[in-house]
């Protein structure tokens, strides 16, 4: 999900490096790619605090009325599903029911992890960055263990292991390697483009960009926006927002997922830094729906 140590406005990209390839034994050469677009400057989305409670949210009838949506609708199975997950646990926090979903429907998933999340402790003295790159993966495959997506069917992983808190500074090597992944047939699942968290932008900017290019179909996910949004907010893009109801079961096996995540669920007494997902962060993305831009 990514740590925030100060409240978010969104900043012009740095000059990015060279491009960075996919963890993978093939790797395509590099696209030559148009200059990405700046992020469009927006009224600051601050995270900072508790935010929104969510029972200020569930006391909005706008979450209950708005339009249903199935996951065979979200992602057809003729095609795959490209889920972006900027930190480990994004994946499953946005979409862990989804990707239950499409796992039991058999359309084929790919799950491409921008970063490590090596940057969600700074100064502590329990998890170093080495440390969290080792085990922040790991709590992926935990999680997605947990939901049952280890058989013959299980998502394809990627790693591009851009820096954590940086992507923006990388947006063009992103840009490239979606270029190099996408296909017209694909469904792109990725944080929104104007989620609060810089990595969260940055990544749906690069998506919605290499997602036109490969004529693919993009699909945006709110993480961090329930937190600094208020219901109604005219802010959010609330035409486009469709709702994916969950069964009991499904809803349980995302709870347990995210509970795999443990690195992100304590205070950390070195650092005196608090839980990246304390329990008043995770009440907002744990109900028997999930919300989905189209």
């Amino acid at each position: 999900m990514g740590v925030m140590t100060a409240p978010y406005a969104p900043q012009s990209p740095q000059t990015p490096r060279a491009p960075h390839e996919f963890e993978r034994e093939h790797r395509p050469q590099a696209l030559q790619t148009p200059r990405a677009p700046q992020p469009r400057q927006t009224t600051e989305r601050h995270i900072a605090g508790r935010g929104t409670p969510d029972a200020d949210w569930q006391a909005w009838r706008g979450l209950a009325e708005l339009p249903p949506i199935t996951a065979a609708e979200l992602a057809p199975t003729q095609g795959r599903a490209i889920i972006i997950a900027p930190h480990p646990d994004d994946e499953v926090l946005a979409c862990g029911g989804l990707l239950q979903l499409l796992h039991a429907q058999g359309t084929r998933t790919v799950l491409l992890a921008v970063t490590d999340g090596t940057a969600s402790h700074p100064g502590s003295g329990l998890l170093s960055p080495t440390d969290l790159a080792r085990l922040r993966p790991q709590e992926t495959a935990a999680a997605l263990q947990t939901m049952g997506l280890d058989n013959a069917n299980a998502p394809q992983l990627l790693r591009a292991r851009l820096p954590d808190g940086q992507v923006r500074a990388h947006l063009e090597e992103l840009h490239t390697l979606l270029r190099q992944l996408l296909r017209p047939d694909d469904t792109v699942f990725v944080t929104w483009r104007q989620d609060g968290h810089p990595d969260h932008e940055a990544c749906g900017l690069a998506a919605s960009l290499a997602a036109r290019a490969c004529r693919a179909t993009l699909v945006e996910m709110p993480v961090w926006s329930w937190h600094w949004a208020t219901p109604g907010d005219p802010r959010l893009p609330w035409h486009r927002a469709r709702r994916l109801q969950l069964s009991d079961d499904v809803l349980r096996r995302k709870q347990q997922a995210v509970q795999c995540f443990q690195t992100q669920l304590h205070d950390d007494p070195s650092s005196g830094q608090q839980a990246i997902l304390p329990p008043h962060v995770l009440a907002r993305l744990l109900h028997p729906y999930e919300i989905y831009f189209t």
